[in-house]
């Protein structure tokens, strides 16, 4: 179309790409996440079947019974008592119970990271609810028990009933993932590091103490952290707006993808 002075003036149009580079800016929910807490829920729920079909001996109860003869403890020896065992004991009771239902939230929502504290709550309560109570209650599979004639006893805590999963080691690692989706990616190798020998020192624990079966306690850390990845890749996109937000101090100046995303 001819202008005033006689000269073709150009159409107007968006600059290329306008637009394209805007909505591969806005964050992306991580295919892996899902795939992998998929597979990993996958699995739980196939070993809660297949311990459904022989409660007092599904398949893992040779190999439950030789761990058991191996690692677990007698009454009376002392060694479920000291400090390291005991961590992990008050960590899936009471006290790691207000320290991940109350405190880290709380924290969270005072650093202004609301986001990361909704995540957190989602995880541990929804987590712990659907993973650990109700499957254990669907599953019932008994506790070990005393075997005097061949020297191996129960549960040296007071424990309720329903060996399967274990609720310490879903709330290990519910932890796990939890606490590496409030993290910015930098920060996560080493709570990897941290988290996974919590995870681990909690199958340790629970089989110490003849509270589970060591399959128990595996399949229950697979459980717990294979949900919260699920939880995570729900919350991607509210998360990355956390991110660029202090985890120690309140921001006083909100994260440059916050005020864009308003």
């Amino acid at each position: 179309m001819a202008d005033a002075t006689g000269t073709t003036a150009a159409p107007t149009s968006a600059p290329l790409g306008a637009g394209t580079g805007e909505a591969s800016a806005r964050p992306k929910r991580p295919r892996a996440l899902l795939v992998v807490g998929l597979a990993g829920l996958a699995l739980f729920v196939a070993f809660a079947i297949a311990v459904l079909q022989d409660v007092d001996a599904p398949f893992t109860q040779p190999f439950d019974e030789a761990w058991r003869v191996l690692v677990g403890l007698a009454p009376g020896t002392g060694g479920e008592a000291w400090a390291l065992p005991m961590f992990f004991q008050v960590l899936g009771e009471l006290p790691g119970a207000v320290l991940t239902i109350l405190l880290i939230p709380i924290w969270l929502f005072v650093v202004r990271r609301w986001r990361s504290a909704l995540f957190f709550l989602a995880a541990e309560v929804g987590g712990t609810l659907l993973v650990s109570q109700l499957v254990k209650n669907l599953v019932d599979r008994p506790r070990p028990a005393d075997d005097l004639a061949a020297g191996l006893y129960g549960p040296l805590f007071s424990v309720d009933h329903g060996s399967f999963p274990s609720g310490h080691a879903v709330s290990a690692g519910i932890l796990l993932v939890a606490v590496a989706a409030i993290l910015p990616a930098a920060k996560r190798r080493w709570w990897w590091i941290a988290g996974a020998l919590i995870a681990v020192g909690m199958i340790w624990q629970r089989t110490l103490i003849n509270a589970h079966w060591f399959s128990d306690a595996v399949v229950g850390v697979v459980g717990g952290a294979s949900a919260t990845l699920i939880i995570w890749w729900l919350f991607a996109k509210l998360l990355a707006k956390d991110y660029g937000r202090p985890l120690f101090r309140r921001s006083t100046v909100a994260p440059a993808n916050e005020g864009a995303a308003s």
